[in-house]
């Protein structure tokens, strides 16, 4: 996929998807979890295929991020790990796991709402999809919903803060 046929294909629709993808963070919120959700859209017929949220602390599972959770869920629904022609929606921008995963699947984009400043994986500290080790290329677009994506995060962790003391 390149950026002219997400372009074609999504046009209009990052918005739509991102406030899907919003509305699974404010569940991974609502049960104690980093607020991140995801959904995964096939680009062919413009459907959803799965949506998800973190749930680490609930599952005790490190690997159980919104991105994770939301491939895991396609794969079982495809019956093939692979999944060409989609694109992810993820709230905060993809960790390192989360990319590589996303690469192994074959995803052809993600668009994020907000950087992560220390551990971002595309845009803030690496530039993963554009590693010329992988030999699938990932389509990447963010700011998306970006003020609503960042504010949702930055207050979970400042109440979090605030419970602390």
């Amino acid at each position: 996929m390149n950026k002219e046929y997400l372009k074609k294909v999504c046009e209009g629709e990052h918005e739509r998807w991102m406030k899907r993808a919003l509305a699974q963070a404010y569940l991974a919120r609502d049960n104690n979890e980093v607020p991140v959700g995801a959904v995964l859209v096939d680009c062919e017929t413009g459907k959803l295929l799965a949506e998800g949220h973190n749930q680490s602390v609930g599952l005790s599972d490190p690997t159980a991020h919104a991105e994770i959770m939301v491939l895991r869920k396609a794969a079982a629904i495809r019956q093939n790990y692979r999944l060409p022609r989609t694109a992810i929606y993820v709230t905060i921008e993809p960790c390192t796991m989360c990319v590589g995963a996303m690469h192994h699947a074959r995803v052809d984009a993600v668009i994020f709402g907000a950087e992560e400043p220390k551990a971002g994986s595309l845009v803030s500290q690496i530039c993963l999809s554009d590693q010329s080790f992988y030999n699938h290329h990932l389509d990447v677009l963010g700011g998306v919903l970006e003020e609503q994506c960042a504010m949702l995060i930055s207050d979970f962790f400042r109440d979090r803060r605030s419970q602390v003391k």
